[in-house]
């Protein structure tokens, strides 16, 4: 199993997922149903983890498709470019699914401006990934395709990785907030989960789940920059064994960052108090998933095929 076959896997959950989230938002909303709209943000913010591997195996099974003949190349350039707008649109919703989680938690409801937001922004990301499912249907079955899907069309991707390339001073600043959205994720991430399995009883998790935001910041920072390394110089990554470890090992570690949040466990460990063993299990999945991050990134250029 390659990563195109992972790309075909992957390629319906964030599509289905998302329209899942977004009609359960608005039936919550509707009916002022608090714990669905929780429910829908949740489903939402899963989504947000799992359109990286899926926006990243489809970069790889794009590459092997170069050379087929019978497969418009302007085309895959058009359902990649919608690819990438879908992946921007849905971290965007998922990061504000999760603030508005982190809300409910923190101050019993999440904001009306925060829950504005995840509305319009599940309705726009459900309909661009739909779009992009469609051209991907069209990449893979040739019986579906019209002459319309054949116009030639560049896309930003090239120009962008022209610029970043072309310029000194991209990568630098890139790798620069990369290491500080590192230090702020793992630095979150390692108080919560100290606290979790035994540390530092004194503190009740509550008070620890207030310097997650900044956690899901560094996660942002991480995002944008790798993404820049991705589109700028993609040969150094795709069929990288290094670097599928990394992304692999990243999901469970995002997973985790939603249990602390949306479940009641954690939050019944006061001061003094320890945690249960679900949350000791996260807590060490988490750790060790966020090692391995660092680990496998720090590893890439040796790891290369």
């Amino acid at each position: 199993m390659n990563l195109a076959h992972l790309h075909i896997v992957l390629n319906h959950v964030p599509t289905l997922g998302s329209i899942v989230g977004a009609v359960m938002l608005i039936v919550a909303l509707v009916k002022r149903d608090a714990r669905l709209k929780r429910i829908s943000f949740q489903v939402l913010a899963v989504m947000a983890l799992l359109v990286i591997p899926t926006y990243l195996s489809g970069s790889a099974a794009q590459r092997m498709l170069l050379t087929r003949s019978d497969i418009s190349q302007s085309l895959i350039e058009v359902h990649q470019n919608s690819a990438m707008l879908s992946l921007i649109l849905m971290t965007f919703t998922g990061t504000f699914a999760w603030f508005g989680l982190w809300q409910a938690r923190r101050f019993s409801r999440a904001g009306s401006w925060t829950t504005a937001a995840v509305l319009v922004l599940s309705v726009l990301t459900a309909a661009v990934l739909l779009r992009t499912a469609n051209l991907g249907g069209k990449v893979s079955h040739p019986e579906v395709r019209y002459e319309e899907s054949l116009v030639e069309e560049t896309g930003w991707r090239a120009p962008f990785s022209s610029f970043a390339n072309d310029n000194s001073w991209v990568w630098p600043a890139s790798e620069t907030l990369h290491f500080i959205g590192m230090t702020l994720l793992f630095g979150v991430a390692l108080l919560v989960n100290l606290r979790m399995m035994g540390m530092m009883k004194s503190i009740s998790f509550a008070a620890v789940h207030r310097l997650l935001p900044l956690g899901i910041l560094g996660f942002i920072l991480n995002t944008v920059t790798g993404m820049v390394f991705f589109i700028a110089s993609p040969e150094l990554y795709v069929g990288n064994t290094g670097f599928v470890i990394k992304i692999a090992l990243l999901i469970p570690a995002g997973l985790s960052v939603i249990y602390f949040t949306a479940f009641d466990q954690p939050w019944a460990v006061g001061p003094e108090k320890e945690a249960p063993l679900t949350a000791k299990i996260f807590a060490i999945c988490v750790t060790t998933s966020l090692l391995g991050v660092m680990y496998f990134g720090r590893m890439l250029p040796f790891l290369q095929n």
